[in-house]
């Protein structure tokens, strides 16, 4: 059997400007970086706060190599637990606040992997309807009974908790929304939660480093401890600048991974090397308050430019500031005129975001200058709008 109708969906793809392509970084992630051999301005990275190539952080993998070896070598339970993964985690449960940490290879391995060992088809979960595709997936891979509340509306969540009979019930939303860059109502969200006794899990991945105090994420922004939010999720490719993830929460919560998130159980552990270069990158969060406060800068520079253009921004008090622009082809092609001026800004479409909603993902950092971020707004007045600010 030949794959000619999987060629002819890839072909309706491409026509409807949805078609998916790979783009080649020939340079470390920086404001200004090589991508397929071109010099690019890039706005569209993760790395917050500018540690991905940070030389503390360099420093510290190349020791982490030379002590433990690159390779993780087995599974955590076998013979794959350095104490450089152990280290991190420690201090990662310092961080939040919580008991204990458990590093995971990947936040999509993390978020499936909490969500599958906590229910079955016995229970009952609950999520933000714009939550990230990790989250959508892991529940509805665990068997539980799936609903989607309405994006950060507490009164919807309570209407549909009310109405279950679930042996247990987890409530799951991003703490930073990665395609709208808004915060989660999490004070109200828990409130509500507790009041049918159901957990709550919020996965920070673009929160951590950016949110709270020392970079403590969105739950410490609102003064929410484990307690209101039991299930704490970040990543370590954003902020941190490494990769990898991590859970944070009770003991018993941590020991329940251990014993049945299978995407911890059966894969080999992350890097120690990594590791390492992580816990180099975690001191650097909390100590570094000028990122933070470079940051803060940047947006408020960025969202006033734009007020002054008219261009259509989202209510984001995050560095991820997207553009609303509508239909997948007119976004392409603003991406596509803005890289011939140097400038590098990914299109996100559908299925990304609903049909209609497609838009430019500005991602902000603190390695950024005012000057670039001016350079971006007066390429934004001239593809978008034909004048400058």
């Amino acid at each position: 059997m030949s794959f000619d109708q999987l060629g002819a969906e890839l072909q309706a793809r491409k026509e409807q400007s949805l078609y998916r392509q790979r783009r080649i970084l020939q340079s470390p992630q920086a404001a200004e970086v090589i991508v397929d051999g071109k010099p690019c301005l890039a706005f569209c990275s993760n790395d917050y706060l500018g540690l991905a190539n940070h030389p503390d952080v360099i420093a510290a993998l190349k020791k982490g190599a030379d002590t433990y070896g690159v390779g993780g070598g087995a599974s955590h339970l076998v013979n794959g637990h350095s104490q450089a993964h152990h280290a991190l985690e420690e201090e990662l449960a310092e961080f939040t606040g919580r008991p204990r940490a458990l590093l995971f290879s990947t936040g999509y391995m993390a978020n499936i992997g909490a969500v599958n060992a906590l229910l079955d088809k016995r229970d009952a979960v609950f999520q933000d309807r714009v939550n990230h595709a990790s989250l959508l997936d892991a529940g509805l891979l665990s068997g539980a009974r799936f609903q989607r509340f309405l994006h950060n509306d507490a009164d919807n969540l309570n209407t549909r908790l009310q109405r279950t009979d679930a042996r247990r019930k987890l409530v799951v939303c991003d703490g930073v929304f990665s395609m709208d860059g808004d915060l989660a109502e999490l004070p109200a969200i828990c409130k509500t939660a507790s009041e049918h006794n159901a957990w709550v899990m919020v996965d920070d991945a673009h929160g951590f480093g950016c949110i709270g105090q020392q970079g403590r994420g969105t739950a410490d922004h609102f003064g929410l401890g484990g307690d209101q939010v039991q299930v704490l999720v970040g990543t370590l490719g954003k902020s941190f600048g490494t990769s990898g993830a991590f859970v944070a929460g009770s003991e018993e919560l941590i020991e329940t991974l251990i014993q049945h998130a299978r995407t911890y159980i059966y894969t080999t552990s992350m890097s120690p090397a990594i590791a390492s270069a992580t816990r180099a990158s975690l001191k650097l969060l909390q100590e570094d308050e000028w990122r933070r406060e470079k940051l803060n800068h940047l947006i408020d520079r960025f969202r006033r430019g734009c007020e002054q253009l008219g261009l259509p921004l989202m209510d984001s008090p995050t560095p991820i500031q997207p553009i609303l622009v509508g239909e997948a082809d007119r976004a392409m092609a603003i991406s596509a005129a803005l890289e011939a001026k140097g400038i590098f800004i990914g299109a996100i479409r559908p299925p990304t975001v609903p049909q209609g909603a497609a838009r430019l993902r500005v991602t902000l950092s603190a390695t950024h200058t005012d000057e670039q971020l001016d350079r971006l707004l007066g390429a934004l007045g001239e593809v978008m709008t034909g004048r400058e600010p």
